[in-house]
């Protein structure tokens, strides 16, 4: 089935995340879409809100295969290709432009099932943004009329990261790896960023030379 062949367009709704898990657990089939014109209380990872605004894509789509570590990288770069050129992931569910977050992935588990939520800020005015968050976000500056085009177009892009292989994965996220050669911390130190592994973790160098896998976490630029 592919992505969008049943798609639900919700005027407003609080989260498509929670639609798109109601309907896998009804049995929804691969590539279910939901999406809304207004998120009302979106959800990002860690527990934190997704501010919503006019003007931004708010998709979630019922994944059934593959299901692997790879998929929010999948998601990822299936929106850095939409932005653009210029377009970076930073490991391991934010897409930035010029440093700052353009759109962020959220992938939960639903049974068999995955629910891939995808915000974009397609035509987002910054400034109608909580002070907070517009410090640190970017737009890709289109107009609101473009909104439908650039989700269906996303949608394309999602079914074709979908099917490529694990290292194929891997080698395209290489060339717009947001951390890669940087100082980064997490919860357990410091370290560089050394690049992504093949089964989706970060790799990074600590000072004492050893090299960490990471495979989870909140992971902050020095």
């Amino acid at each position: 089935m592919p992505i969008g062949a049943t798609h639900h367009r919700l005027d407003e709704t609080p989260s498509t995340n929670d639609v798109a898990r109601g309907l896998a657990q009804e049995g929804a089939e691969h590539g279910t879409v939901v999406s809304t014109a207004r998120q009302t209380a979106g959800k990002g990872r860690q527990g934190r809100d997704w501010a919503g605004a006019d003007g931004a894509i708010a998709v979630s789509v019922v994944v059934r295969e593959p299901v692997d570590r790879l998929l929010p990288l999948r998601a990822g770069l299936a929106v850095a290709r939409l932005a653009g050129p210029a377009a970076r992931v930073k490991w391991p569910n934010d897409v930035l432009v010029d440093g700052r977050k353009v759109a962020g992935v959220l992938v939960e588990a639903e049974g068999s099932a995955a629910i891939v939520g995808i915000g974009v800020n397609v035509a987002v005015e910054l400034a109608d943004l909580p002070d907070d968050v517009a410090a640190r976000a970017a737009t890709l500056g289109l107009k609101a009329a473009d909104v439908d085009a650039a989700q269906d177009r996303l949608l394309e892009l999602l079914e074709e990261t979908l099917a490529l292989t694990a290292p194929e994965v891997v080698a395209a996220l290489a060339a717009r790896d947001a951390l890669v050669g940087k100082p980064v911390r997490w919860a357990g130190g410091d370290g560089i960023a050394a690049g992504m592994a093949e089964d989706g973790s970060l790799r990074v160098q600590t000072a004492a030379g050893a090299e960490l896998l990471l495979d989870g976490g909140e992971i902050h630029l020095l």
